[in-house]
């Protein structure tokens, strides 16, 4: 007996409602994006590994699926080091491309790739699939749709303004009221790591404090001792464990705290400009939260951090990240480009939205008429009118078999029961002599003879 077919772990299949309703989310999102000025372009779904790879810290490489290269891949491979089984050696000489991470790294290369044909500031968006060798659990998969948008070569700070409005824009046009839009600064944290004496240990520093959601304050102290972080120094930072207060309250406090780092003084500056703006100009849904401790453990943020989570109640992580990049496309040759963007998770929306019931009843909307096929030439007598109905915007098909010595009858109307069509019309000879249709309600049961004028506007 042959063996089940299967889909690797942390992928997934989507029937025909799923797909509506991520298509609700992908044309909201859009639909921003364009009301924002942003212009989409798309990028491969693979590219050279020398491209992705040390853009994302250590653990953001481990991450990255390889590639191996067609043919005899083996044949580069001599016996010595095949004997010395070190994978990342090996990996060098049999994988030359990867799938992307991200958005952000393939944007960057477009950048410099095509900077003779933009025009800067250049704001663009991009919804695409990228993938990642994570461990698979609820809201993480290695398959999954990024939404991107981002802005190079512009350094003010008014981006960061538009992008916490793009947000706010969003998740309130899919109904997603209550999100906090979390914001920090990198300077900040380059400032705290210079406090606490490990300006040299930046990088170890935010990956162990943007754990701290995730495992507990102990634990982060933990690994910041294993990494080498002096104990005096993390006893430095215990006032920041236990920042509170609102948005101005907690900068009042990082005043003090960062009294000695000019940079730590720069990412408050910068953080208390954003504020006041959007203290000035207002949310309609979302709320923005200082959170000192927001790190994502990226090597490319220089500026401002961005993180969203789902209202309060909702066990999700985040839905939606980014950030202020100083030099990202400095990497690939383009020096000083200043840039920000921001992503939404499409598959962590989709789940939060299912699971406070947001989605409109009438997005998994597929064929609202069927027609009995009782011949072929009521077929083709039916097919004209389904032309005109799918003209007039309506949904509408012909079941293709037709009945056969008044057999399948019922086959067909178990079909439209079980596809949810909430229309069926029924047309013989006495309908076709007259010109009229036999409308039955899928609901009510209700069945009546009209016009085909009748019949549009009953379904509409």
């Amino acid at each position: 007996m042959a063996q089940k077919p299967s889909i690797p772990k942390g992928t997934r299949d989507f029937n025909p409602e799923q797909v509506a309703k991520r298509n609700y989310i992908f044309s909201t999102i859009k639909s921003q994006f364009q009301t924002f000025g942003f212009q989409p372009i798309e990028t491969p779904s693979f590219e050279n590994s020398d491209t992705l790879m040390g853009k994302y810290g250590e653990e953001g490489d481990r991450l990255i699926f390889k590639i191996l290269n067609s043919g005899d891949y083996l044949s580069k491979v001599n016996d010595e080091l095949y004997a010395e089984k070190d994978s990342n050696k090996t990996t060098a000489k049999i994988s030359e491309k990867a799938l992307r991470y991200d958005l952000t790294v393939p944007f960057a290369r477009y950048v410099v790739q095509h900077q003779n044909d933009i025009e800067f500031p250049f704001k663009r968006y991009q919804m695409q699939p990228v993938w990642r060798a994570d461990r698979p659990q609820k809201g993480r998969f290695r398959e999954f749709y990024q939404c991107d948008a981002d802005v190079v070569g512009s350094d003010s700070l008014w981006q960061e303004v538009e992008f916490i409005q793009l947000y706010d824009n969003v998740f309130t046009a899919l109904g997603l009221k209550g999100t906090t839009i979390k914001i920090n600064n990198r300077k900040i944290l380059s400032g705290i790591a210079e406090v606490i004496g490990a300006s040299d240990k930046l990088i170890d520093f935010t990956v162990a404090l943007d754990k701290l959601d995730k495992i507990g304050e102990e634990k982060v102290k933990e690994e910041m001792l294993g990494k080498g972080i002096p104990q005096s120094g993390i006893d430095k930072l215990q006032p920041l464990f236990s920042l509170s207060g609102d948005f101005e309250a907690q900068i009042e406090s990082l005043k003090g705290i960062l009294s000695t780092s000019e940079e730590g003084k720069k990412g408050i500056e910068e953080l208390d400009f954003i504020n006041e703006a959007i203290s000035s100009l207002g949310l309609q849904s979302a709320k923005l939260q200082l959170d000192v401790t927001l790190a994502r453990g990226l090597n490319y943020y220089t500026g401002a951090i961005f993180e969203v989570s789902a209202p309060e109640g909702v066990k999700m992580g985040s839905i939606g990240g980014g950030g202020r990049y100083a030099d990202l496309t400095g990497v690939f040759g383009l020096k000083n480009v200043s840039g920000v963007g921001i992503s939404f998770g499409l598959d962590r929306i989709y789940l939060v939205l299912e699971e406070l019931g947001l989605f409109p009843e009438t997005i998994a909307k597929s064929t609202e008429v069927m027609f009995i096929n009782f011949g072929d030439k009521e077929a083709l007598f039916c097919l004209k009118a389904v032309k005109s109905l799918r003209k007039n915007g309506i949904n509408a098909e012909l079941y293709p078999d037709k009945i056969t010595n008044g057999k399948h009858m019922k086959k067909q109307m178990n079909y439209a029961n079980k596809r949810e069509i909430p229309f069926v019309v029924l047309v013989g000879e006495e309908e076709m002599n007259t010109s009229v249709y036999t409308l039955k309600n899928m609901i009510t049961g209700e069945q009546t003879k009209v016009s085909l004028e009748t019949l549009i506007t009953a379904v509409k």
